[in-house]
């Protein structure tokens, strides 16, 4: 006989969202952190996790075998999802378009953490213009073999050159080895306009720190830690 499925249902913001299978362990290595923990975790926290996806396209990385396990990219919202769970449609250079998941509350946070969302992945742009990114995002990468204080360094080296321009990046751990550098703009120029400051910000923080930062494309001409502009492709 075939084991039934558990679930529990929590009232967040006037809507029902369903957990499936609760108990499932998501981290096992060093604690014992389960589905529901994991939900409350980000319910706990939201105000802080809102005010980085809320009103953005987000694209979905799920972990359904847990932390441990490989994960996969869904840009297109799940058919099966619930009424009062917003979405946009999103176009792309290849011309092709994808229905894409909006986060507006608390209970669309636990509804994708369900769905073994660990991370999130948001559009640097707002849903009502989606041509023109609100913010300009600098991926700092590290070669093997880089420390983070090398890391840290070059993110110093970021904030002293926004700074010079009258601008503010707010750091943001990655959830891999480097660092992520997210600076609000007004949304009035093209992604393509965005990208070509990003790579000229690079460059700038190369020549202040050429030992440290590499603004270089191929990965055979990179050395500590490279400057990845790529994040603001459309």
């Amino acid at each position: 006989m075939a084991k039934k499925e558990t679930r529990e249902v929590l009232l967040i913001d006037g809507h029902e969202v369903q957990i499936t299978h609760p108990d499932k362990l998501y981290f096992s290595a060093q604690a014992r952190i389960s589905k529901l923990d994991l939900v409350g975790y980000y319910l706990s926290i939201a105000p802080g996790a809102l005010a980085g996806i809320q009103d953005r396209p987000i694209v979905l990385k799920r972990f359904v075998d847990g932390a441990e396990a490989p994960a996969f990219y869904q840009k297109r919202a799940p058919a099966q999802r619930p009424p009062w769970l917003r979405t946009v449609t999103l176009s792309f250079p290849s011309g092709r378009t994808a229905e894409e998941v909006v986060v507006d509350h608390a209970a669309g946070l636990a509804w994708i953490t369900n769905l073994g969302c660990i991370e999130l992945h948001p559009h640097p742009v707002r849903s009502g213009d989606l041509d023109h990114p609100d913010e300009l995002r600098i991926d700092l990468d590290p070669v093997p073999g880089v420390s983070w204080d090398d890391v840290c360094r070059v993110a110093l080296e970021v904030q002293l050159l926004l700074e010079d321009v009258g601008l503010h990046g707010w750091p943001k751990t990655s959830g891999s080895r480097g660092m992520h550098v997210n600076v609000r703009i007004e949304p009035r120029w093209t992604f393509a306009e965005v990208r070509q400051a990003a790579v000229a910000l690079s460059r700038a923080v190369e020549r202040r720190a050429p030992d440290l930062a590499s603004s270089k494309w191929w990965k055979e001409e990179r050395h500590g830690v490279f400057l990845d502009y790529n994040q603001n492709a459309r």
